[in-house]
């Protein structure tokens, strides 16, 4: 779990995969809610920034999917995908705790 940057990254749709296959993870402001885009433990998935569970980690929201293009596509918020709401989005950079 990273710490969400101050400054926005500016992402086009093909830029925001690009940055998800280097840097694994990523915030995302969308649709009124906050988002944490991550791949771990072998498979992506969306948290909710605003729901934390037992351990105080952020709540996965969507499926665990194996690939960045399944997650990408995937139906998980009111029925849109990352792809669907990737024009009105707003993205920081996630920063890793030591």
């Amino acid at each position: 779990m990273g710490l969400k940057a101050d400054e926005t990254i500016s992402l086009e749709f093909e830029d925001l995969l690009s940055y998800l296959r280097s840097k694994t993870r990523i915030f995302m402001d969308a649709d009124g809610g906050q988002y944490y885009v991550t791949h771990t433990d072998g498979y992506w998935r969306v948290q909710d920034c605003n729901q934390l569970n037992e351990k105080g980690r952020f709540t996965d929201c969507s499926e665990l999917v194996n690939t960045l293009s399944e997650l990408i596509e995937l139906p998980w918020h009111d029925g849109k995908s990352i792809h669907d709401l990737c024009a009105g989005a707003t993205f920081y950079e996630s920063i890793q705790e030591d």
